[in-house]
């Protein structure tokens, strides 16, 4: 298989909450790599689905505000009944460049086991604050224990993964700690999880986590699977 036999094969899900004022550009840019770009619009007050359709997105719109993990199991489940192989994960927010697309799809061309593949910003850290590398390097650390393998930037949401992990990734949080979570199903499945660099970008968005109620759910989250065990 070709990269651009993967490019053909690959979709988009790009979930969405208030962020009219970027999303079009970014569908617009994904577009320019992908053919299938769907965007999921989780409860927006604003233009957001509007916008994403006059980009050239396909959108499919929650009625109401469920949470970024429910966002993206909606993305999920509309390609699995599609003829996709892959799927790529990015926010809407422009904190991913849609060119950077083309790192993950020849990382998938070139992979030779099952690999569920993830950005990651830490080789540049000239642009994140330093709260964030303390909290990214510490959660990193613990949920690479967890999953059993290193992974640097398990709090980034620029992602890639094949559609037969899709049925296992359809539970679980709903929140951003589904975000977590579904690296420690893919790496229990079998699954490398592999690092694509990526370039570190931070845009006027006002951060969606909520510091206390997110890092609640992280540990509720890590105390789980531990006790499940490998």
């Amino acid at each position: 298989m070709t990269e651009m036999d993967v490019r053909s094969q690959t979709a988009a899900v790009i979930p969405a909450f208030n962020d009219e004022k970027h999303i079009g550009d970014i569908v617009r840019r994904t577009r320019e790599r992908l053919d299938h770009v769907l965007v999921i619009d989780d409860g927006s007050s604003d233009q957001t689905a509007q916008c994403a359709r006059e980009a050239g997105a396909e959108v499919i719109v929650h009625s109401e505000n469920r949470g970024k993990g429910e966002a993206i199991k909606t993305g999920l489940g509309h390609w699995l009944a599609q003829e996709v192989t892959w799927v790529t994960l990015l926010d809407s927010d422009g904190q991913h460049l849609p060119e950077e697309i083309d790192r993950f799809l020849s990382a998938a061309d070139s992979a030779t086991r099952p690999t569920f593949f993830i950005g990651n910003r830490m080789n540049n850290l000239a642009g994140m604050p330093l709260i964030r590398r303390i909290v990214n390097r510490y959660m990193s650390s613990r949920i690479s224990r967890v999953c059993g393998q290193k992974i640097p930037d398990t709090q980034c949401g620029y992602r890639m993964l094949d559609r037969q992990l899709i049925p296992e990734l359809l539970g679980g949080g709903h929140r951003f700690d589904y975000e977590t979570e579904v690296l420690i199903i893919a790496s229990r499945k079998g699954y490398r999880i592999g690092s694509v660099p990526i370039t570190t970008v931070y845009t006027d968005q006002v951060s969606k986590i909520h510091p206390l109620r997110d890092a609640i759910r992280f540990f509720k989250l890590m105390r789980r699977y531990r006790a499940i065990g490998g």
